[in-house]
């Protein structure tokens, strides 16, 4: 579902990802962890085809991200790290807004969708501006749910949830990554110990382990196996 060679990107002199590849296949979440400007924010846009990369290729459900853009982003939902909103919007207007963007038939349904799954009802009559941020998280979610997309590229999804919604969205990236291919961003330990398969870690833009999670502990912790390569 994800296939990343050499993919590199550059501003100026800066290179913020230096020649990565790996890849990921459905029915998986995979734990993207580095350190604050390691390059993990920067591959995870590449990814989403929010900007170029400099060389190197990526493809997402065998679409390349640069020569068939438009293709690729309609197989992957993308939720990013700020979770950028429209705070004057209602969340069923944002979500019918978004809808029709990806062209959808039958939006109305699906948006009564993923408002139960991702537990937004007891807000859904809110403008986006009003909400907590733990729901403007779920929002965000909603979203990249909504076009029902193979490949989810999830930047620090639990940011600012309380612990009744942490629990919450875990069990549902658990069940999302049982059909689909799942890229996870996050900086808490336990959250990569309870939901992923597969782990890389990225530090200075060079991938610095590529590995099942049951390896990568099988004699040390992941939080010792993360400051042993990024320190």
């Amino acid at each position: 579902m994800i296939e990343v060679q050499e993919l590199t990107k550059r501003y100026g002199k800066q290179l913020a990802v230096d020649h990565i590849s790996f890849g990921a296949s459905g029915g998986s979440v995979v734990g993207l962890l580095g350190p604050n400007g390691a390059g993990k924010s920067t591959t995870m846009r590449m990814l989403a085809g929010y900007i170029p990369p400099s060389s190197g290729t990526a493809k997402i459900n065998g679409y390349d991200v640069v020569r068939q853009s438009m293709l690729a982003r309609k197989s992957t939902g993308y939720l990013p790290e700020n979770n950028p909103l429209y705070p004057h919007m209602y969340v069923r207007e944002y979500l019918g807004f978004m809808g029709a963007l990806h062209g959808m038939n039958r939006k109305k349904q699906r948006i009564e969708e993923v408002i139960g799954l991702t537990g937004l009802g007891p807000e859904s009559h809110k403008k986006l501006g009003q909400l907590s941020k733990g729901y403007r998280q779920r929002a965000g979610l909603a979203q990249a749910l909504l076009h029902d997309p193979p490949v989810l590229i999830l930047d620090e999804p639990t940011s600012g949830l309380d612990p009744n919604q942490l629990s919450g969205m875990r069990q549902l990236i658990r069940d999302l990554g049982r059909e689909k291919t799942v890229i996870l961003s996050t900086h808490i330990m336990q959250e990569v110990e309870l939901l992923c398969k597969d782990v890389l870690i990225i530090n200075k833009g060079k991938i610095v382990a590529d590995d099942e999670l049951k390896a990568l502990t099988a004699v040390r912790s992941l939080e010792e196996v993360f400051r042993e390569l990024t320190r």
